[in-house]
C-alpha cells in the first residue's frame, strides 16, 4: 500500500502492526489462559488458516485494528471459568487510538463513540448511578466478555473484514459459553449480534435482546430496556455476584 493512503503520524504505528500468525498472538502476555482447549479445537477448523491469512495480509498492507497483542484482550482479561456475562458488539472501532481489543470500549480520554455514549447513558438511567470510564477493562475483570463479532477492521473502513472466518470463530466461543453449566447472561444488540441466539440454550441461560445502542437504532428499544439491572437481579437470583457496572 502507497504511503500517501496513511496519515503522517500512523506510518510508525502500522509498522508494528505486522505479525506472522494468529497461534502466536494467543500466547501475547499471559496468553487465553483457559480459554487454551476452546482455541487448540478451533485450530482444527476450516475457517482457521484461511482466516489467519487473511489477518497477517491486511496488518502487513495496510493500518487495521486494534493493534495485534489486543485482538483476543477480551478472552485474556475475562477468563472462561469466570465468564458471567456476554456482550456481543459487531467489529471494532476504526478510528485511530479507539478500538482496544473490548467490544463498544475505549481508552479513557478517547473521545467516545455514540454507541458507548448510548450504552453509558442507559447505565446512569438504568442503575441511578454516576458517569464511569469508556475503558470497559474492569468489566472484563468481573466476568463480562466483551467480545465482537468480527475481531478486526481496517481504518475507516467498518465491516471491512467481515465474513472472513470471524463470525465463526466468535460462534465457536459463545457455544464453549453455552456449555457452562452457570446461568450466564447474553446481552444481544441488533440484528448483528442476534443472529447468535441459536447457539444459546435459553432453558439454562437468559438471553436479553434489544436494538443496538447505535443513533440509529438505540431509540428502538435499547434505551429504556435496563440491561444492566436485569442482569443483576438474574445473577443475584443464581448465588452470583452483581456486576459492578
Amino acid at each position: 500500500m502507497s504511503k500517501e493512503l496513511f496519515e503522517p503520524h500512523d506510518l510508525e504505528g502500522h509498522k508494528k502492526h505486522v505479525m506472522s500468525s494468529l497461534d502466536g498472538l494467543i500466547s501475547v502476555d499471559e496468553g487465553v489462559g483457559d480459554w487454551m482447549k476452546t482455541f487448540d479445537k478451533m485450530s482444527l477448523k476450516a475457517y482457521w488458516r484461511p482466516l489467519e491469512s487473511r489477518i497477517i495480509d491486511a496488518y502487513k498492507n495496510g493500518l487495521c485494528f486494534p493493534d495485534p497483542e489486543n485482538i483476543f484482550r477480551s478472552l485474556r482479561l475475562c477468563q472462561y471459568a469466570e465468564v458471567k456475562v456476554v456482550i456481543v458488539g459487531q467489529d471494532p472501532y476504526h478510528g485511530i487510538n479507539q478500538a482496544d481489543g473490548l467490544a463498544f470500549s475505549v481508552p479513557q480520554g478517547i473521545k467516545i463513540p455514540p454507541s458507548l455514549r448510548n450504552i453509558l447513558e442507559e447505565r446512569k438511567n438504568d442503575l441511578r448511578v454516576d458517569a464511569r470510564s469508556s475503558d470497559l477493562s474492569d468489566l472484563a475483570k468481573q466476568g463480562v466478555l466483551l467480545i465482537n463479532s468480527v475481531l478486526t477492521v481496517a481504518h475507516k473502513a467498518p465491516g471491512s473484514h467481515a465474513n472472513w472466518g470471524w463470525e465463526e470463530l466468535t460462534s465457536d466461543l459463545i457455544k464453549a459459553v453455552n456449555d457452562k453449566q452457570s446461568n450466564v447472561c447474553f446481552l444481544l444488540w441488533g440484528q448483528y449480534a442476534k443472529r447468535f441466539e441459536a447457539v444459546i440454550d435459553s432453558s439454562r441461560h437468559t438471553v436479553l435482546i434489544s436494538s443496538h445502542p447505535s443513533p440509529l437504532s438505540a431509540y428502538r428499544g435499547f434505551l429504556g430496556s435496563k440491561p444492566f439491572s436485569q442482569v443483576n437481579d438474574v445473577l443475584e437470583d443464581s448465588g452470583q455476584r452483581p456486576i459492578i457496572w
